[in-house]
């Protein structure tokens, strides 16, 4: 059965701090919109506080979350156990976009290692914790991080990133603007 929270305990950040993956979810306001889950890595989650969190995003083929939450601000984020006992852990959010020259961003890039295909950070206001029983996820064995990203990153340079955002990353497969508009 799941157990809700009202704020990340000490408990949950001991297991989230132990979780080599974590997934992120969001949906637009429409009916007719996709829903997105993006798997996450990298060691790019942070623990601001019992009610906040943030993670590293880099650039990639789309840019859903960074849409739907200018548009409605709702996201959740799930961790869940691969080894170890069975758990799933869940952050119901409302969340938003900090860029590079944002003044935020001088608070919080200093708590990430930014790759070169640091695309932004986003901060998610916790509202609601959920735990779960985890029986269903089976076990997998961490073997190491991917490189693709980075050497992709560094075969279009920051001039080519730049383009390639501009491109790709300035509006969703709705039509949604991101912050990057």
């Amino acid at each position: 059965m799941g157990r809700f929270f009202s704020t990340i305990s000490d408990i949950h950040m001991s297991f989230i701090q132990k979780q080599k993956i974590y997934f992120t979810a969001s949906a637009p306001l429409s009916a007719e919109g996709h829903v997105n889950l993006s798997p996450k890595g990298m060691d790019s989650f942070r623990i601001l506080s019992s009610t906040r969190v943030a993670y590293m995003d880099i650039v990639g083929s789309g840019n859903e979350t960074s849409a739907h939450i200018l548009e409605n601000g709702r996201i959740t984020i799930m961790f869940c156990a691969f080894e170890g006992p069975p758990n799933i852990l869940r952050l119901y959010g409302h969340g938003y976009t900090v860029l590079p020259g944002d003044e935020e961003w001088e608070q919080l890039a200093p708590l990430f290692e930014l790759q070169l295909g640091t695309r932004q950070i986003i901060v998610a206001d916790i509202h609601k914790v959920q735990t779960s029983c985890g029986f269903g996820v089976p076990y997998y064995e961490y073997l190491g991080e991917r490189d693709q990203a980075q050497k992709w990153a560094e075969h279009k340079g920051a001039d080519g990133l730049e383009l390639y955002k501009q491109e790709k990353n300035r509006v969703s497969m709705d039509g949604l603007p991101t912050a990057l508009y």
